[in-house]
């Protein structure tokens, strides 16, 4: 259930998770007064701080203790509350240039140096994945209507693999009803339209036509494919290779919330010994319109499915040949993470490895 908050909850949260965020340690009523121009009372700030506990954003660690920040806190923080710093984002893309030179130097000592720039900037385990040379291309592609409102999206690929997947037919703007007839016909035509322009490429490109070249009827199916066949495009993709240059974990796991060894024993198994599972999720991203600039998933605490990680944010974005997607970049660390800055570093990495393999 999505919380909505006033403005003074807004604000006394983004304060609590600054604090937290800078100090570790949890944050009651008389340090909010002190430090941050709340213009409100310290008898205010613990109601309103109550009230956030009781909406499951900020918690007690101890019942003496002041509070810290739930994963739906530092979600709401991060989705509604902050904006990712351009300063730092200008600074890293500088730093990249500067430092490295992709037209001289090896595949790996790009990605060796990109990711030891991202842990030094960001403060986080840097994970940039190597790039994916190999691409799944379309042989031939067909949409067949399996029952009144649902039909199946069918690609054969290069290697002469299927996949299909089920979808709901788009409804109409008029919501009118139209015979079995009527939507073969439409099917057929959007499939010719998409077997002339995908044959022999990624089906990721989907996100580049011009669905006007088709007539106005037919240009409903243009979003609802886009988004459908690009999550196809991530199961037919199988990975060349799951290597992950990781950077930055000594540094990392002096944070007091890794204090636990038996913790840091599952972190550095993931990381070392099954990057393949790691790499599944780094590499997954949402729908994006805009290929020309990264679009960067953020999954905190227990919304990672790893559980070593489920402690952990881990902050990722693809970098692109074109509108491919070839790689990931990516960030993790504790859950009291400043997210601006992260997510700042993770879009201007993404964003200059894309310009690099382009």
């Amino acid at each position: 259930m999505e919380v909505q908050l006033t403005n003074r909850q807004q604000h006394i949260l983004w304060a609590t998770v600054r604090h937290y965020i800078a100090t570790a340690e949890p944050v009651g009523s008389k340090v909010l007064v002190e430090e941050y121009d709340l213009g409100v009372s310290s008898a205010t700030i613990r109601n309103v701080m109550g009230a956030l506990e009781k909406s499951g954003l900020l918690y007690q660690p101890h019942t003496s203790a002041g509070r810290i920040p739930s994963d739906s806190g530092y979600r709401i923080y991060v989705d509604q509350l902050i904006t990712p710093s351009e300063t730092l984002a200008k600074e890293v893309e500088l730093s990249l240039q500067q430092r490295l030179h992709w037209e001289d130097w090896s595949l790996e000592a790009l990605i060796h140096g990109a990711a030891q720039i991202l842990a030094s900037l960001s403060g986080c385990i840097s994970l940039i994945t190597m790039p994916q040379t190999a691409t799944t291309l379309v042989r031939h592609l067909q949409l067949l209507q399996i029952e009144a409102d649902r039909i199946m999206l069918i690609v054969v690929t290069d290697g002469y693999e299927t996949h299909s997947k089920m979808m709901d037919l788009p409804p109409r703007k008029d919501d009118s009803q139209i015979d079995a007839e009527v939507i073969e016909r439409e099917l057929q035509i959007v499939s010719n339209f998409l077997n002339s322009h995908l044959r022999g490429r990624s089906l990721l490109e989907i996100v580049n036509l011009d669905w006007s070249q088709l007539d106005r009827e037919f240009q409903r199916y243009g979003e609802f494919l886009k988004s459908s066949v690009v999550e196809l495009s991530r199961r037919t993709q199988a990975p060349t290779t799951t290597q992950i240059m990781v950077r930055g974990v000594a540094e990392v796991l002096r944070q007091p919330e890794f204090s636990q060894l038996q913790q840091v024993k599952t972190i550095m198994q993931l990381l070392e010994e099954e990057q393949d599972k790691l790499w599944q999720l780094i590499f997954d991203e949402p729908e994006i319109e805009d290929t020309s600039k990264s679009r960067v998933t953020v999954r905190i605490g227990a919304e990672n499915p790893l559980e070593p990680i489920r402690t952990c944010s881990l902050i990722s974005s693809t970098y692109r040949r074109g509108s491919v997607p070839i790689g990931s970049v990516g960030v993790l660390g504790p859950t009291r993470l400043d997210y601006e800055n992260a997510i700042a570093v993770v879009a201007a990495a993404a964003d200059y490895l894309s310009e690099a393999f382009s």
